[in-house]
This record gives structure tokens, C-alpha cells and sequence, in this order.
């Protein structure tokens, strides 16, 4: 008989996630050993249980689902993700892989490839749904020519990442001025100045480019 294959689950909507657990259940070389609600829950089951997968919504409160793996790949035994998203968005996608995440699931698919994908992601392989098989071409096809330099976060000064890091962490101007012993109208330069560098544009550009860079920041 096949070793038992211990998940954790984390997302926020109750009944999505009792639906999964109903799924992955009816395998009985599936067990899951915890499931959470938000980010720092699902932290805290995923140090006490020691999964071998963890399945995570990347949108939750208090935690997203990058920054649980931030966390979670310090610990001495550190889970398979997989990735649950609503968004077919390709630099989420990229984001995620970048940060060795091993599956990515969209969630109107993820009923039907839940079981499939923790067993791939369980032997060491990759699993991606099929509606997202363009994004993994496109991340795998070569330049046809060289690129122009692309900035990067470590363009910034190392004050302007440090303010990066802590708008990742949702703080608000007034509070990183205060951790930083700056004035708010300061921070605002720098947030002016990172969107400059990195040449970001249109509504909240910064806390979507921290999202999706978020195994960038946990290196810099």
C-alpha cells in the first residue's frame, strides 16, 4: 500500500473548504491533518502538523498564500505547496514559481484536479491546471532577442526596499513612517520614487507588485 499522503488546507470561505476536504477524504491515501482560515493559522497548523502538502488560497486574511510560504520555508520540514487562486493572471502565476511553489490550481477547476495534483505535487513534480498550460509555455520559451534591463527590486536603495517590505506587510504610510523614524510625507517620496525605479503605473501598483514578487523581498 501506498504511504499516506498528510494535507493541510487553508482558505478563507467555509465552504469551499469543507467541500475540498469532502474530495481529498475520498482517498484513503489522503488524509488532512488540519485546515485554517486565514494566513497565520494556517502557519501555525502547517509547524504543529508537518504536512507533506499544503493547499493554500492565495488570497486569505492577515497572511496570503505568499507570504505563509515565506514563513513556512524556514521550518525543518517544509510542505509541497499548491496554490489556490481565483485569477487566471500571469504574473501571479510567474510570482508564485518563482517562489517554488509545486502546484497552482484555478478554483473552478479544483474540485475536479484536487486529488490529482496533490499526488503529483506529493512525488516532487509539478501540477498546473490545463487553462494555465500558456503561461507555463510562455515561461519556458527562450528570448528571440536580448532584453532591455528590467528593473528589479534591487534597483532600490536599501531604505526604499525596507519601505517595500513593510508595505508588503500592510502598514499604512503613517506606520512605516514611525517604525522608520521618518515623516509620513517622506514615505510618500519613497513610495513615488520605488514606483518610479520600477516603473509602476495605475491603481495600488505597489501592492500588486508585492504580491507578486513576494520571493524577492523574502531574499533581499
Amino acid at each position: 500500500m501506498s504511504p499516506e499522503i498528510r494535507i493541510v488546507i487553508a482558505d478563507d470561505h467555509p465552504v469551499f473548504r469543507r467541500g475540498l476536504h469532502m474530495v481529498i477524504s475520498s482517498d484513503p491515501t489522503l488524509k488532512v491533518v488540519g485546515e485554517a482560515s486565514g494566513g497565520t493559522e494556517a502557519v501555525s497548523i502547517i509547524r504543529t502538523t508537518q504536512p507533506d502538502v499544503a493547499v493554500l488560497d492565495i488570497d486569505m486574511p492577515d497572511k496570503n498564500g505568499f507570504d505563509v510560504v515565506c514563513e513556512v520555508q524556514t521550518l525543518p520540514s517544509v510542505p509541497k505547496i499548491i496554490f489556490l487562486t481565483m485569477h487566471s493572471d500571469e504574473a501571479l502565476f510567474n510570482g508564485a514559481l518563482d517562489l517554488g511553489i509545486h502546484g497552482y490550481l484555478l478554483k473552478d477547476s479544483a474540485v475536479t484536479d484536487i486529488i490529482n495534483s496533490i499526488k503529483v505535487v506529493a512525488s516532487g513534480q509539478i501540477f498546473i491546471s490545463s487553462a494555465l498550460s500558456p503561461f507555463l509555455v510562455n515561461r519556458s520559451r527562450p528570448a528571440d532577442s536580448p532584453q532591455e534591463h528590467k528593473p528589479t527590486i534591487q534597483d532600490l536603495t536599501p531604505t526604499e526596499r525596507r519601505v517595500l517590505r513593510l508595505i508588503a506587510e500592510d502598514k499604512t504610510s503613517k506606520e512605516i513612517a514611525d517604525l522608520l523614524f521618518i515623516s509620513p510625507r517622506t514615505v510618500d517620496n519613497h513610495r513615488a520614487h520605488i514606483c518610479q525605479k520600477l516603473n509602476l503605473h495605475g491603481p495600488n501598483p505597489l501592492l500588486k507588485f508585492v504580491l507578486t514578487h513576494k520571493h524577492e523581498l523574502c531574499s533581499s
